[in-house]
């Protein structure tokens, strides 16, 4: 009997089509059964015709379906896919406009600071409510792998509240790896590495060729790279003060952090706007918005295009497909995963969600233990996973005293506000998001009331550092580059 894999939150063109390719890629997956689901009927639409055509062109026996109703996506799925963005990019944008007029500010905003904080707000209840739906009508021993921002935030909940087997997924460690190889001038596969710590802040506390470490190398390699030591200063200046590389890139960094964004002047010292992962004001925001303009514009040149192919050469680096390759035929892959704890890394707490190194095959999954994280390291992360913490409970209790707690503790917010501006901007940002919030439904009454005095806190003149969002004329052209 084939697999059944779904998608909640099919819509999401990116990670959809790529992800059933590489599964496809696999021979024995090639009849996998795949449900789509999401609430925008439009982008389902779009993706299921897409991806059909991918696969009716190659002649496999892979299915598709394509529903509104969750539950019938999921029934009888061994592998559920989690690639939800709540809220739309219409929430996103709140979540970066209004802190910014407290001084906030964010490159991406969808894992820690206030964008991530009440990204989580929104998609907590949502995971849960997921979970619930697997727990009744999943296969027995479905698999919940969650590719959703805020990835540890989300993991977390699912595992805590939602009594279902979750593992949170990102692709950021094999990015920073392959930059890794290339400043020592050496190809990926010949460089071994160990990354550990928190999702978003990950260390390469291992990198090793052909048995020699170079970890201690790294840091003069980034320094004589011409592209990296411009694109990546916020990354480098953290190797240089806490001697471990880090995963995510320069804008992401820039904000899970107290010291690079929290004054404008000094902002444009650590950023690169070449790129909008190098830190701009809101540049994931922008790109997310000019992707969605262009798939929407140009849908119809998508779906007249060559379609895909399925070869063993087109398949991608994102763990999902290997995850399934590895439980389903015993091939063993060795990925790094977002988990619980229990110890694995023995100096953050044990029942947070760390990603580390692990092993899949037909036994499962499987983590070894790291031990202890550097000191600088370790405390890095664990100051961001007092901040989740928080932010996971308010979002399952409806809570706003952690919720504010949350944003006080989040150290790009406590670098540049104060707790009277905290409060303020929690309360803009909840009624902003009514109505995604229904857990806040009483607390935001009382926001409205507040927010309506005349001795609210004035706005601060702080636009961050914009670049001017593309055209679909413009994102094609540089596509087609």
């Amino acid at each position: 009997m084939a697999l059944k894999a779904a998608f909640i939150g099919a819509g999401s063109i990116g990670f959809t089509r790529e992800i059933v390719r590489d599964i496809l890629c696999v021979p024995e997956l090639r009849d996998t059964e795949f449900a789509f689901t999401d609430i925008n009927e439009r982008n389902l639409d779009m993706v299921y015709k897409l991806c059909s055509r991918d696969i009716e062109a190659a002649g496999l026996p892979a299915k598709i379906t394509a529903t509104t109703d969750r539950r019938e996506a999921l029934t009888g799925a061994k592998y559920v896919f989690s690639v939800v963005r709540v809220g739309g990019l219409e929430g996103f944008q709140t979540d970066i406009d209004i802190p910014l007029k407290y001084g906030v500010d964010q490159c991406v905003g969808d894992t820690l600071a206030p964008g991530g904080i009440m990204y989580g707000q929104r998609n907590i209840p949502v995971i849960v409510d997921f979970c619930k739906d697997i727990r009744e009508v999943a296969a027995p021993d479905a698999w919940f792998l969650n590719y959703a921002n805020p990835n540890a935030m989300n993991t977390w909940a699912a595992n805590t509240y939602g009594g279902v087997r979750c593992v949170g997924l990102c692709h950021g460690v094999q990015g920073g790896h392959g930059q890794i190889a290339k400043a020592l001038g050496l190809p990926k596969e010949e460089v071994d590495i160990i990354c550990a710590g928190i999702n978003h802040q990950t260390w390469y506390i291992s990198v090793k060729h052909k048995g020699e470490d170079l970890t201690g190398k790294i840091l003069e390699a980034f320094e004589k790279d011409p592209g990296l030591s411009r694109s990546e200063k916020v990354r480098i200046d953290m190797l240089r003060r806490f001697g471990y590389y880090s995963t995510e890139s320069n804008g992401h960094l820039s904000e899970y952090l107290p010291w690079y964004r929290k004054r404008l002047d000094d902002l444009k010292n650590w950023i690169d706007l070449s790129y909008w992962m190098g830190g701009e004001t809101g540049g994931y925001l922008r790109a997310c918005r000019e992707g969605r303009n262009w798939f929407e514009t140009d849908f119809p040149k998508w779906m007249e295009a060559d379609p895909w192919t399925f070869t063993p050469e087109d398949r991608g680096g994102e763990h999902g497909s290997y995850i399934m390759e590895g439980l389903e035929t015993g091939r063993v892959y060795r990925g790094h995963f977002n988990v619980v704890n229990n110890n694995c890394i023995t100096n953050l707490p044990a029942d947070c969600i760390v990603e580390v190194p692990g092993y899949v095959d037909a036994n499962g999954m499987n983590i070894p233990q790291v031990g202890d994280l550097p000191m600088g390291c370790a405390a890095v992360c664990n100051a961001s996973v007092t901040v989740q913490r928080l932010a996971v409970e308010a979002a399952v209790q409806g809570d706003d005293m952690l919720l504010r707690q949350a944003m006080m503790m989040d150290p790009l917010t406590a670098a540049v506000c104060n707790p009277p501006e905290i409060w303020q901007m929690v309360d803009e940002m909840l009624v902003a998001q009514e109505a995604l919030l229904p857990q806040y439904k009483q607390t935001i009454a009382d926001a409205k009331k507040r927010l309506a005095s005349p001795d609210r806190i004035p706005p601060r003149d702080y636009d961050g550092v914009r670049v001017p969002e593309k055209s679909v004329e413009e994102v094609r052209k540089a596509w087609a580059s």
